[in-house]
């Protein structure tokens, strides 16, 4: 197959899920929304940014002065209101170039791998070129539905176009093909498959210890506008009270001016590391010596970061949302907190440390999960299955 993905080429997790299809021989192509550099071996690499990327991206070469010290200074939900108010005015010019490479490129399926801004852009540039020849699949991650869609007029028009226009959904939760049919997805005769968001765990990297866990906290979900860091750092005093010997490990966040204020504000720095970004095989180490993995989200799909922790044995601890519950079952193999409630959250983390039974219980249950439902090879190969099925669909009913 010639695939040409649309993606943020920065993102480990669209990488994980390409590099699949890299090493089994298929052409890939790559547009990109933002400069990357990536160890993976394209065709071609094409960066198209839409008009604030260099605000978003935050280290780009093209991303000007101001947009950095913007960036720095400004808190994610300004960034995210940014985003959407100014981006989807670049669509329409960005989408002439796109449909111009798909002409020159002529692959066999288009995959944009999110709906904002990469889906929009594409839906865009094949409703302004019909007939459309080449199949069009899109991914839903996260809270593409539940934060960005409704946000604005613009995003929900262009929500609408991209449900409208694809062939084929990709999404990591049921919920998110329920709410595709109220975003225009016509579910009942279009093909969609419920797949983790990165293709999956690669089981020999993730995976548990033979021994016991350090009493350690993690936090993988870095700062983002949708994740409750307010109520995440709020509980530490509170279970620092409880069990003072506990370490906090905040990834993503070093050097980040609310986690600093934050872990100075409320005195918890000695047991607090902001840590930077980390490669895959160090997460996987860290996960292994935690107790316990928090996911203070108030908008998710399924999060590739819970299930990574769940593998290596870690206990998960999430924000009660739809999507958690399609994976935790309070009490049997994690527990849920309100997202917005500190105490609740921090009661949580000290009953699962001081709950080793529980923690055994959750540990043998969610690597059976993982292997039954998110074990990486299984899932790509049903990957590839669909890019092959919405090709045939294509070639026997032909163009929109």
């Amino acid at each position: 197959m010639r695939i040409l993905f649309i993606t943020d080429g920065r993102s480990p997790t669209a990488l994980n899920w390409i590099k699949y299809f890299i090493h089994q021989g298929h052409e890939i192509h790559l547009v990109t929304l933002f400069p990357c550099q990536s160890e993976l071996d394209f065709s071609t690499v094409t960066i198209l940014p839409l008009r604030f990327s260099g605000l978003v991206g935050g280290k780009q070469p093209t991303a000007n002065l101001r947009y950095r010290i913007l960036l720095r200074l400004a808190p994610p939900k300004l960034r995210t209101w940014i985003r959407h108010h100014f981006v989807p005015a670049s669509i329409p010019q960005a989408a002439s170039i796109l449909y111009s490479l798909i002409v020159k490129v002529q692959p066999d399926l288009v995959h944009a791998m999110r709906i904002p801004y990469e889906g929009m852009l594409t839906a865009q540039a094949f409703a302004s070129n019909l007939p459309k020849q080449v199949p069009f699949l899109v991914s839903v991650w996260g809270n593409d539905f539940t934060l960005h869609a409704p946000s604005t007029k613009a995003l929900s028009s262009f929500t609408k176009l991209t449900l409208g226009m694809a062939d084929g959904l990709h999404t990591d939760c049921r919920r998110d093909q329920l709410l595709s049919e109220i975003w225009g997805f016509d579910i009942a005769h279009k093909p969609a498959v419920v797949l983790p968001g990165a293709g999956g765990i690669q089981l020999d990297l993730f995976y548990p210890s033979a021994g016991q866990p350090a009493p350690v906290v993690i936090n993988p979900r870095g700062i983002r506008a949708y994740i409750r860091n307010d109520t995440f750092f709020t509980s530490i005093p509170l279970v620092l009270e409880k069990h003072p010997e506990v370490k906090f490990l905040c990834l993503n966040m070093a050097g980040q001016p609310e986690a600093e204020n934050w872990v100075d504000n409320l005195g918890i720095r000695k047991s607090t590391d902001l840590l930077p970004f980390q490669d895959r095989g160090t997460m996987a180490d860290l996960y292994r010596q935690a107790s316990v993995v928090v996911s203070p989200s108030m908008h998710d799909g399924t999060p590739n970061t819970l299930l990574e922790a769940m593998a290596c044995g870690c206990f998960p601890v999430a924000g009660d949302i739809a999507t958690i519950r399609e994976w935790i079952t309070p009490g049997l193999n994690g527990l849920v907190f309100n997202p917005a409630d500190p105490k609740n959250l921090a009661d949580n983390i000290c009953l699962a440390l001081e709950s080793s039974e529980l923690r055994a219980q959750a540990k043998r249950l969610n690597l059976s999960l993982i292997k039954e439902r998110a074990e990486y090879t299984a899932s790509m190969k049903i990957a590839g299955e669909f890019y092959q099925h919405l090709i045939n669909l294509k070639q026997l009913y032909g163009p929109k």
